[in-house]
């Protein structure tokens, strides 16, 4: 028996996520369906992570356990021919049998992406509207690189959380890197971490986003972090802006 792990990249936005579910259309279902066409075999994938209904990726990652005899290194392009376009295999490996997507991982890179469009006439790229969240004001960079230190490093992130207390035992994350960038009117918030709870990252670009419309001051992220209240940080943003990056091992 084989082990392939598969690095995918797709587009979010006709989806209902990356798990499998019951009479909706998902990125992990469809992909399980290509690949036991394939292999003659049932197919269970194991993703790296769940991804929301409408994010994005260019590196989620993936493996699967096969008898089949087709070479790993042939599978992106027959699967490709098999896949909707909104789907890539973009590579095919085979690993050590131990390996897990998910478990495995040592650390997760997300990008968000937020357009600070015209303020006049709140205009919005029809090519962008499914990769960026909108923001119609002004918007602080600066502000937004100082508040966003407090967050890295070890820490209970519940402020930042949308998932429910009893079903999380531990609510400790390390934020490796977090970097916010502009190029012309796009930001990019940039965030590596060892993993990430329930809708983590939006929650905190959307916290970061209050302090760059200068309705919160960045020392108030701190007093947030160590709240451990959700009501006490910003919105979640949408999930278009959304793109798993990469996954480290």
């Amino acid at each position: 028996m084989t082990n392939i792990k598969l690095t995918i990249e797709y587009e979010g936005t006709k989806y209902y996520g990356w798990q499998r579910q019951k009479g909706l259309l998902s990125i992990q279902g469809i992909l399980e369906e290509k690949i036991s066409q394939i292999t003659q075999e049932k197919t269970i994938l194991n993703g790296s992570g769940r991804t929301d209904a409408g994010v994005h990726a260019l590196g989620q990652v993936a493996n699967f356990k096969t008898n089949s005899s087709i070479p790993w290194v042939e599978l992106p392009l027959i699967l490709n021919r098999l896949l909707p376009l909104d789907i890539r295999i973009k590579k095919a490996e085979g690993v050590d049998d131990n390996f897990h997507a998910r478990y495995s991982a040592v650390s997760k890179i997300y990008h968000y992406y937020v357009l600070n469009s015209n303020l006049n006439n709140n205009y919005l790229p029809i090519f962008l509207r499914n990769y960026v969240y909108c923001v119609y004001k002004k918007i602080n960079l600066e502000e937004m690189k100082k508040a966003s230190k407090f967050l890295q490093g070890k820490h209970d992130f519940t402020s930042f959380a949308c998932s429910s207390g009893s079903r999380i035992r531990n609510w400790k994350r390390t934020i490796k890197d977090i970097n916010i960038t502009r190029k012309g009117n796009i930001f990019c918030f940039h965030i590596e971490a060892d993993a990430f709870l329930y809708k983590m990252v939006r929650t905190i670009v959307g916290t970061l986003l209050e302090v760059g419309k200068g309705n919160i001051n960045y020392l108030e992220i701190k007093k947030i972090l160590e709240a451990k209240n959700r009501k006490m940080a910003g919105k979640t943003v949408p999930a278009k802006g959304l793109f798993l990056m990469k996954v480290n091992y």
